[in-house]
Protein backbone atom coordinates (compact mmCIF):
# COMPACT_ATOMS: atom_id res chain seq x y z
CA UNK A 1 0.00 0.00 0.00
CA UNK A 2 2.85 2.28 0.84
CA UNK A 3 4.33 1.75 -2.66
CA UNK A 4 1.04 2.64 -4.27
CA UNK A 5 0.87 5.87 -2.27
CA UNK A 6 4.45 6.82 -3.20
CA UNK A 7 3.73 6.12 -6.88
CA UNK A 8 0.64 8.34 -6.72
CA UNK A 9 2.68 11.20 -5.20
CA UNK A 10 5.39 10.87 -7.90
CA UNK A 11 2.74 10.74 -10.62
CA UNK A 12 1.05 13.85 -9.24
CA UNK A 13 4.37 15.73 -9.12
CA UNK A 14 5.33 14.74 -12.65
CA UNK A 15 1.99 15.64 -14.22
CA UNK A 16 1.70 18.97 -12.40
CA UNK A 17 5.16 20.38 -12.81
CA UNK A 18 3.83 23.92 -12.99
CA UNK A 19 4.50 24.69 -16.61
CA UNK A 20 1.61 25.81 -18.77
CA UNK A 21 0.78 24.67 -22.24
CA UNK A 22 3.60 25.02 -24.75
CA UNK A 23 3.50 27.85 -27.27
CA UNK A 24 3.82 27.27 -30.99
CA UNK A 25 7.27 28.33 -32.13
CA UNK A 26 8.05 29.17 -35.76
CA UNK A 27 10.91 26.96 -36.88
CA UNK A 28 11.90 29.17 -39.82
CA UNK A 29 12.08 28.05 -43.42
CA UNK A 30 11.85 24.40 -44.26
CA UNK A 31 15.14 22.58 -44.84
CA UNK A 32 16.21 22.32 -48.45
CA UNK A 33 17.30 18.69 -48.34
CA UNK A 34 18.51 16.65 -51.26
CA UNK A 35 17.55 17.94 -54.69
CA UNK A 36 17.23 16.07 -57.93
CA UNK A 37 19.65 18.37 -59.64
CA UNK A 38 21.31 21.74 -60.11
CA UNK A 39 19.16 24.74 -61.10
CA UNK A 40 20.45 26.54 -64.20
CA UNK A 41 18.97 29.47 -66.09
CA UNK A 42 18.98 29.57 -69.88
CA UNK A 43 17.10 31.62 -72.50
CA UNK A 44 14.01 30.61 -74.42
CA UNK A 45 13.30 31.62 -78.03
CA UNK A 46 12.10 35.06 -76.91
CA UNK A 47 15.23 35.69 -74.81
CA UNK A 48 13.39 35.16 -71.50
CA UNK A 49 15.05 33.39 -68.59
CA UNK A 50 13.93 29.79 -68.14
CA UNK A 51 14.86 27.45 -65.29
CA UNK A 52 16.36 24.12 -66.31
CA UNK A 53 17.22 21.61 -63.58
CA UNK A 54 20.23 19.57 -64.65
CA UNK A 55 19.74 16.08 -63.24
CA UNK A 56 22.70 15.27 -61.01
CA UNK A 57 20.84 13.48 -58.21
CA UNK A 58 22.19 15.86 -55.56
CA UNK A 59 22.65 19.45 -54.51
CA UNK A 60 25.45 21.18 -56.36
CA UNK A 61 27.77 23.99 -55.42
CA UNK A 62 27.74 27.40 -57.07
CA UNK A 63 31.06 26.53 -58.69
CA UNK A 64 29.63 23.32 -60.18
CA UNK A 65 26.54 25.17 -61.40
CA UNK A 66 28.71 27.80 -63.10
CA UNK A 67 30.67 25.04 -64.89
CA UNK A 68 27.41 23.49 -66.09
CA UNK A 69 26.09 26.90 -67.18
CA UNK A 70 29.25 27.65 -69.16
CA UNK A 71 28.96 24.29 -70.91
CA UNK A 72 25.61 25.41 -72.37
CA UNK A 73 22.03 24.14 -72.38
CA UNK A 74 22.82 20.69 -73.74
CA UNK A 75 20.27 18.93 -75.91
CA UNK A 76 17.41 21.36 -75.44
CA UNK A 77 15.70 24.13 -77.36
CA UNK A 78 17.07 26.70 -74.92
CA UNK A 79 19.83 29.17 -75.71
CA UNK A 80 22.39 31.20 -73.85
CA UNK A 81 23.69 34.76 -73.74
CA UNK A 82 27.18 33.56 -72.82
CA UNK A 83 29.73 33.06 -75.59
CA UNK A 84 31.23 29.58 -75.83
CA UNK A 85 34.86 30.20 -74.94
CA UNK A 86 35.80 26.75 -73.73
CA UNK A 87 36.27 28.08 -70.20
CA UNK A 88 34.49 26.00 -67.60
CA UNK A 89 35.48 27.46 -64.23
CA UNK A 90 34.55 30.55 -62.25
CA UNK A 91 36.00 31.73 -58.99
CA UNK A 92 33.31 31.86 -56.32
CA UNK A 93 33.44 33.74 -53.03
CA UNK A 94 30.38 33.71 -50.78
CA UNK A 95 30.21 36.48 -48.21
CA UNK A 96 27.44 37.27 -45.77
CA UNK A 97 25.42 39.43 -48.17
CA UNK A 98 27.03 38.99 -51.60
CA UNK A 99 28.29 36.21 -53.86
CA UNK A 100 31.30 37.30 -55.92
CA UNK A 101 31.91 35.49 -59.19
CA UNK A 102 35.17 35.85 -61.13
CA UNK A 103 34.23 34.88 -64.67
CA UNK A 104 36.77 33.73 -67.25
CA UNK A 105 34.97 36.04 -69.68
CA UNK A 106 35.35 39.56 -71.01
CA UNK A 107 32.27 41.75 -70.64
CA UNK A 108 31.68 41.69 -74.42
CA UNK A 109 31.40 37.87 -74.32
CA UNK A 110 28.23 38.06 -72.23
CA UNK A 111 24.95 39.76 -73.14
CA UNK A 112 22.85 41.47 -70.45
CA UNK A 113 20.58 38.39 -70.50
CA UNK A 114 23.70 36.21 -70.10
CA UNK A 115 24.65 38.17 -66.98
CA UNK A 116 21.12 37.52 -65.68
CA UNK A 117 21.66 33.80 -66.37
CA UNK A 118 24.81 33.84 -64.24
CA UNK A 119 23.17 35.82 -61.43
CA UNK A 120 19.97 33.75 -61.32
CA UNK A 121 21.86 30.45 -61.44
CA UNK A 122 24.20 31.46 -58.60
CA UNK A 123 21.29 32.64 -56.44
CA UNK A 124 19.17 29.56 -57.18
CA UNK A 125 21.96 27.23 -56.06
CA UNK A 126 22.70 29.42 -53.02
CA UNK A 127 19.05 29.38 -51.90
CA UNK A 128 18.67 25.65 -52.68
CA UNK A 129 21.60 25.05 -50.31
CA UNK A 130 19.97 27.04 -47.51
CA UNK A 131 21.36 30.50 -48.27
CA UNK A 132 19.41 33.73 -48.00
CA UNK A 133 17.35 34.81 -51.02
CA UNK A 134 18.32 38.39 -50.13
CA UNK A 135 21.95 37.78 -51.10
CA UNK A 136 23.25 39.85 -54.02
CA UNK A 137 25.63 38.76 -56.78
CA UNK A 138 28.63 40.65 -58.13
CA UNK A 139 29.84 39.39 -61.52
CA UNK A 140 33.46 40.27 -62.28
CA UNK A 141 34.94 40.03 -65.77
CA UNK A 142 38.53 39.50 -66.93
CA UNK A 143 38.87 43.24 -67.54
CA UNK A 144 37.43 45.65 -64.99
CA UNK A 145 34.22 47.33 -66.14
CA UNK A 146 31.57 49.41 -64.36
CA UNK A 147 29.34 46.32 -64.57
CA UNK A 148 31.84 44.46 -62.37
CA UNK A 149 31.03 46.67 -59.36
CA UNK A 150 27.27 46.29 -59.55
CA UNK A 151 25.54 44.04 -57.00
CA UNK A 152 22.72 42.31 -58.84
CA UNK A 153 19.53 40.42 -58.09
CA UNK A 154 17.77 37.85 -60.24
CA UNK A 155 15.03 39.57 -62.28
CA UNK A 156 12.76 36.51 -62.24
CA UNK A 157 12.97 35.77 -58.51
CA UNK A 158 13.25 39.30 -57.12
Amino acid sequence: MRRLGAAAVVLALVTSCGSGPAEVVDGGPAPTGVASGVPLYFLDGQGELVLQVRDTGRLGSISEAMSLLLSGPGDSDLGTGIDATGAQRMGVTVREDVIELMTPLAADEVTPAGIDQIVCTALAVHVQSGGSPDTGVRVRFTLDTPESDEVRRCPVTG
